[in-house]
C-alpha cells in the first residue's frame, strides 16, 4: 500500500475559501490553515504562528498577508515568509522566519494537498471533466473502512436513475462508481485522523432534477454514515496521529545575522522592459519556476548583469506581489556599465541572476504619521512602502520631487495609491528647501519619515527634519551611492569574538575583503557603504566611519561598522562575528 503522506488528498472545497477568510483543514493529524489571497493564489500552511504556536486559522486574511491574532506577526502570500513583527517594528524579519508550506492544487472544485512532495497528480482534467462538487460529509471512522463500505454500498434506485447499476472501482483514497452513458460518481476520502474522515464527492450526468437526486444521494450517504460509525465504534480505537511540526528556533524573533551571507540563487526572466519616465526603464522579472522569495517594503535585489557587473535596485512590489519583481533603472550619464547594460543590452526574454531581497531600509508600520520624500528614481522603495500601508489602510503622505512631468516614474502605480500624494515639479533648490521646511513642520511622537533620492536632496531633507526637531531614529534614509573620499591607508587588527580569530587588515584592504578571503561568510551588496548589508556589530574599539548608511547618532554610538568601507581609528576592533 502506498504511503498516504505522499498522496494528494482533497482537504477543502473551493467554496470553503471565502474571500478574506481562513479555513481550518486537517489531514492525517496535521492541522492546516488554508486561505485564498486577492490574486486567487491558494495557500496551505501549517496551522500555527511561529512565535507562540497560535492557530493561524483564527488569524486575519487581508488579501495579501495573513496576520496572527495573538502578537500580530504577518506572513506573506505564496512564500509564507514573515514580513512584520510588531515587537521589532524597526527591523526586517530574518528570512529564516518562514512557515511550513504544503503543495497545493485547485481542481474540480476541490483544494488538494499532500504532507510530503505529493508526486504525480493521478486525476486529470480529462478524466473528471463535467463533474460537480458535492457537499462534504464528515464521518467518525477510519478512511480505509469508509472506502471499503463505499465499494460495496447498495444505493437504491430513484425515479429516473438506476443507482444500483453503478459499478464500483476502488482506487487509492477513492471509490469510482461508473454507470452507462455520462452518469457517474466519485467519492474521495480525506483521512483527517485515525478515526475521522471526510467524504468529498463529485457527480455528473444526474439529470435535470438535480436537487431531487442530490437529496436522494444525501439520504443514502447519511444512512451509510450511521452504519459505518456504528461499526467503527465496535472496534478498538486507534491512537490519534501525532502531527509533525516544524521545529521553532528559540531565536526566530531576532533579526538577520549580519555575520552570515545570504544565498544568491534566483534566476529570473525579463518578462517586460518598458519606459516609465525620461531615462528610466521599468523591468518586470519573473521566476523561471515557482514563486520568487518575498521582499518586504524597502528591500532591494542585486542584479547580476551580462557584462559581469552587479548592481542594486529597489523593488516597487507591495505585500503579496511575489509573481514578479518590478524595478526601475535610471540611465546614468556617467554610467560605469550598469545602467547602460540594462538599457541597451538586456532584452525581454533574457535570463538574469538576482539575489534574494535584502532589506536594510525597513518600514515601520506602527507610526501615527508616515512621511515619504522621494527624488527622481528614489521613488521606487517608497512606492512599495506606500502600497504596504495602503494594504493595512494606514495613513501616509508621499512627496515626489521631479524636474518635469515626463520625469515622473511609475505614474500608473502612484495613481493607484490611496494616501496623500503630492508631486513637486520643477522646483529650484531654494524652493525645494522651502518645501522641506513645510513638510517637516510640527513633529510629534510616533512620526517617521523615509527619504530616498540624490545625495544633495537627501542631505537637504535630513537637515530640514533635524531643524524641525525630528530625532535621528525617526528619520530613515537611503543614499544611491557613497560620494565620500575613502581613506584606506591605515592598517589594524580585527578580533572575531565568536570564532576566536584575529586577522590583520592592511592598507588598501577592507574588513570585508579580509573576512571573505579567510572564508568567513558575510553578506554584502553595494560595497560602497550605502546599503547597509555588510553592517557588523562592534564590541570594542573605535571605528573610522566612512559610510553614508549610519546616522550620526549611530556613528557616535560606535556600535556598528560598515565592513566594506569603514576602518579602525584604534589599532584593534573586536567584532561580533
Amino acid at each position: 500500500m502506498s504511503d498516504p503522506h505522499l498522496q494528494w488528498h482533497p482537504i477543502a472545497s473551493s467554496s470553503d475559501l471565502i474571500p478574506r477568510h481562513v479555513f481550518h483543514a486537517q489531514l492525517l493529524g496535521q492541522e492546516m490553515a488554508v486561505w485564498r489571497a486577492d490574486d486567487e493564489y491558494v495557500n496551505v500552511w501549517e496551522n500555527r504562528c511561529l512565535h507562540r504556536g497560535v492557530r493561524l486559522s483564527i488569524g486575519i486574511n487581508d488579501g495579501v498577508e495573513l496576520k496572527c491574532q495573538y502578537h500580530g506577526w504577518r506572513y506573506s502570500n505564496r512564500s509564507a515568509n514573515c514580513t512584520y513583527i510588531p515587537a521589532h517594528p524597526a527591523d526586517a524579519p530574518a528570512r529564516t522566519v518562514c512557515n511550513r508550506r504544503f503543495p497545493v492544487k485547485e481542481q474540480f472544485g476541490l483544494i488538494w494537498t499532500a504532507l510530503e512532495d505529493g508526486g504525480p497528480f493521478d486525476w486529470s482534467e480529462r478524466v473528471l471533466q463535467g463533474f460537480e462538487t458535492l457537499r462534504p460529509l464528515p464521518i467518525n471512522a477510519p478512511a480505509d473502512m469508509i472506502i471499503s463500505a463505499l465499494g460495496v454500498a447498495d444505493i437504491p434506485d430513484s425515479a429516473e436513475i438506476s443507482w444500483s447499476q453503478l459499478q464500483a472501482e476502488v482506487k487509492t483514497g477513492a471509490v469510482v462508481l461508473k454507470g452507462s452513458g455520462q452518469f457517474g460518481l466519485i467519492f474521495f476520502v480525506q483521512p483527517v485522523d485515525t478515526a475521522r474522515s471526510v467524504i468529498r464527492g463529485l457527480a455528473k450526468g444526474i439529470g435535470e432534477n438535480t436537487t431531487r437526486h442530490l437529496r436522494h444521494l444525501n439520504t443514502v450517504l447519511t444512512n451509510l454514515r450511521s452504519q459505518i460509525e456504528t461499526d467503527a465504534a465496535s472496534k478498538p480505537a486507534e491512537a490519534p496521529i501525532e502531527p509533525t511540526y516544524t521545529r521553532v528556533d528559540a531565536e526566530l524573533a531576532t533579526m538577520p545575522d549580519r555575520g552570515k551571507a545570504a544565498a544568491d540563487a534566483t534566476r529570473v526572466r525579463v518578462l517586460s522592459k518598458t519606459p516609465t519616465a525620461t531615462d528610466i526603464m521599468r523591468f518586470e522579472l519573473a521566476a523561471l519556476e515557482g514563486d520568487l522569495p518575498t521582499g518586504q517594503a524597502g528591500a532591494h535585489i542585486d542584479v547580476h548583469l551580462p557584462n559581469g557587473l552587479t548592481r542594486q535596485y529597489s523593488l516597487t512590489n507591495g505585500p503579496g506581489e511575489t509573481s514578479n519583481y518590478t524595478i526601475g533603472v535610471k540611465r546614468e550619464l556617467e554610467s560605469k556599465g550598469g545602467s547602460e547594460c540594462l538599457h541597451d543590452v538586456v532584452r525581454e526574454g533574457d535570463v538574469l541572476s538576482v539575489s534574494v531581497p535584502r532589506n536594510n531600509y525597513p518600514l515601520r508600520r506602527d507610526a501615527i504619521r508616515s512621511v515619504f520624500v522621494a527624488g527622481g528614481i528614489g521613488i521606487t522603495p517608497l512606492i512599495a512602502m506606500a502600497k504596504t500601508l495602503d494594504a493595512q489602510r494606514l495613513d501616509y503622505e508621499l512627496h515626489y520631487f521631479v524636474r518635469a512631468d515626463d520625469h515622473i516614474a511609475f505614474r500608473d502605480q502612484i495613481d493607484m495609491l490611496t494616501g496623500r500624494v503630492v508631486i513637486h515639479t520643477g522646483l529650484s533648490p531654494d524652493d525645494t528647501s522651502a518645501a522641506f521646511e513645510k513638510i517637516y513642520a510640527g513633529f510629534e511622537a510616533a512620526n517617521h519619515t523615509y527619504i530616498c533620492g540624490p545625495g544633495p536632496m537627501l542631505d537637504a531633507a535630513r537637515s530640514a527634519a533635524s531643524r524641525a526637531g525630528w530625532p535621528d531614529d525617526a528619520v530613515h534614509f537611503e543614499y544611491f551611492k557613497n560620494t565620500t573620499d575613502i581613506d584606506d591607508s591605515s592598517s589594524f587588527e580585527i578580533a572575531l569574538a565568536r570564532s576566536g580569530q584575529t586577522l590583520t587588515v592592511n592598507a588598501g584592504e577592507t574588513i570585508l575583503q579580509v573576512l571573505q578571503s579567510n572564508k568567513i561568510a558575510i553578506a554584502s551588496s553595494c560595497c560602497q557603504g550605502a546599503c547597509g548589508t555588510c553592517k557588523v556589530a562592534v564590541i570594542e574599539g573605535e571605528v573610522d566611519h566612512q559610510d553614508v548608511h549610519l546616522t550620526e547618532a549611530e556613528k557616535q554610538s560606535n556600535a556598528y561598522v560598515m565592513t566594506c568601507v569603514s576602518r579602525a581609528k584604534s589599532g584593534r576592533l573586536v567584532l561580533d562575528i
